[in-house]
């Protein structure tokens, strides 16, 4: 990683670096790691947590790796059936894994952000799951969500904003909202631009 002098930032910079980065593309974390020397694995959240980790001076410890046993293993076959097990590199969320999901749960469902949340938590524990097991979740979780309001994670920058755009404009057509979210995103994305310019000396 980068060896230069860091500039601290304020309490209130550091937390407007880390609210603008949600809103920032996959693509553009993997950027700001890059330029900083950091590794670019991992999800939204272990990018915006090594960016902020390394900018506040601190050192930047990596996310566990997913262990050989959750992952697919070369030259051998998995198949989509209820006791196979779903491993990493082998199960896809496309078309023919959705058919099946609702084969066994229904045709209420859907690929989710929770589903794949559960599934990484399996995953990286060596305990992977199967098509059986991760549909008895899918659906326990779904019930349980009919019963409770959701509030979507802060990383769902584009949900979380869309829900409060339509709050305040209910007849919002899609147009608008996209109008609205990419201006709202440019805003942020500007904001760390900015913030990271007097990071460096």
């Amino acid at each position: 990683m980068k060896t230069d002098t860091l500039v601290a930032l304020s309490e209130y910079e550091l937390a407007m670096l880390y609210e603008a980065l949600h809103y920032l593309k996959m693509e553009e974390l993997r950027a700001i790691c890059e330029f900083y020397m950091l590794a670019t694995n991992g999800k939204k959240l272990d990018l915006i947590r090594r960016i902020t980790t390394f900018i506040q001076g601190d050192e930047v410890v990596e996310a566990p790796a997913i262990p050989m046993i959750s992952k697919a293993q070369k030259g051998r076959l998995y198949p989509i059936e209820p006791d196979a097990y779903m491993v990493c590199g082998a199960y896809k969320n496309d078309a023919k894994t959705r058919a099946f999901f609702k084969k066994i749960v229904g045709e209420h469902f859907h690929f989710t952000a929770y589903g794949v949340d559960w599934l990484n938590e399996r995953w990286h524990s060596g305990n992977p799951p199967t098509y059986r097991q991760f549909a008895q979740f899918w659906q326990q979780e779904h019930e349980a969500r009919k019963q409770r309001t959701a509030q979507p994670k802060k990383e769902w920058a584009y949900i979380n904003f869309t829900q409060r755009y339509l709050k305040q404009f209910p007849d919002a057509s899609r147009a608008m909202i996209a109008a609205a979210w990419k201006q709202e995103r440019e805003k942020h994305v500007r904001e760390v631009e900015k913030i990271l310019k007097i990071v460096l000396v």
